[in-house]
């Protein structure tokens, strides 16, 4: 029922590069045109549905709206109602036609003192695109998926696809945990209060009040130190990890992957093929 858009590239098959529009964080931003304005849009793996924010549809006047029920929940639990619209807009050099979108209030997502993007592009659109991500030089690209594995030096990660989402394996303290590859989280890791509690994390380890930006307003959350956190070759020591109240919703997530995970790295993520490919971390010695 919410069909896929229609992406076409340019002449080198993908976007181009294009730098991320709010460099202060790892999130992939990039500026599209939509309506003849231009404008910041979040590159979401973790969204399933792309989503435009309810004041930026009455300022541009958009009108090809439908009226299929759309219930959304960020990780607050939040629900909100809305309806959708096709949009038609360019990301660089990258044709999007006939983009399903739902309609909801994304608070501070949207806002300039938050993200200040109005549009997230959801899981929709990379089921038909593949993301890559030079995270060094903060800069991304859209492409079609010939070629989508990298140089040789590109390894995969080990992740399966299941519906439009990609879930990760993931060790915390030793502990499997199905985390959800999420680009639109900053963080390494956050965990559900299950997943946390299944992990040890909740043995009674000094903890402290946090926050994270989600769809529609502002999420409150445990801050809880997990001394070790693995993902396939990758490893890590005193991870911070937010961990957020369980949730009987669909399809809610028990842990969420974030940027920081693959800071500093060039990532290929093809949620198409159910793939995700890192290349190694530059190894620089000064003599």
């Amino acid at each position: 029922m919410w069909r896929r858009p229609q992406v076409t590239f340019g002449a080198d098959g993908s976007s181009g590069w294009l730098p991320f529009a709010a460099p202060r964080t790892l999130l992939p931003t990039a500026r599209v045109r939509l309506a003849g304005r231009e404008l910041t849009a979040l590159i979401d793996s973790g969204a399933q549905y792309s989503v435009v924010d309810r004041r930026l549809v009455a300022e541009l006047g958009l009108d090809d709206l439908f009226d299929m029920p759309l219930i959304a929940y960020g990780v607050d639990g939040r629900a909100q109602v809305g309806r959708g619209v096709t949009l038609d807009l360019s990301v660089g050099e990258a044709r999007v036609q006939r983009l399903r979108a739902g309609i909801l209030d994304l608070g501070p997502l949207s806002e300039e003192e938050g993200l200040g993007a109005p549009l997230i592009l959801g899981q929709d659109l990379l089921m038909e695109a593949v993301l890559e991500m030079d995270l060094r030089r903060r800069r991304l690209r859209l492409a079609g998926g010939a070629g989508a594995a990298g140089p040789p030096a590109y390894r995969p990660v080990p992740v399966r696809r299941a519906g439009s989402a990609l879930f990760a394996e993931v060790l915390v303290e030793g502990a499997r945990v199905k985390a959800l590859v999420d680009t639109g989280s900053s963080a390494l890791l956050a965990l559900s209060e299950g997943a946390a509690r299944s992990a040890g994390l909740l043995d009674g380890r000094p903890e402290r009040a946090g926050s994270s930006i989600v769809l529609g307003g502002v999420a409150r959350a445990r801050m809880i130190q997990a001394r070790t956190v693995a993902l396939g070759r990758e490893a890590w020591r005193d991870v911070t990890t937010a961990v957020y109240a369980d949730r009987a919703l669909p399809n809610y997530p028990q842990a969420l992957l974030g940027m920081q995970a693959f800071a500093g790295r060039d990532v290929i993520l093809d949620i198409g093929d159910g793939a995700l490919h890192l290349a190694p971390l530059m190894d620089v010695t000064i003599v």
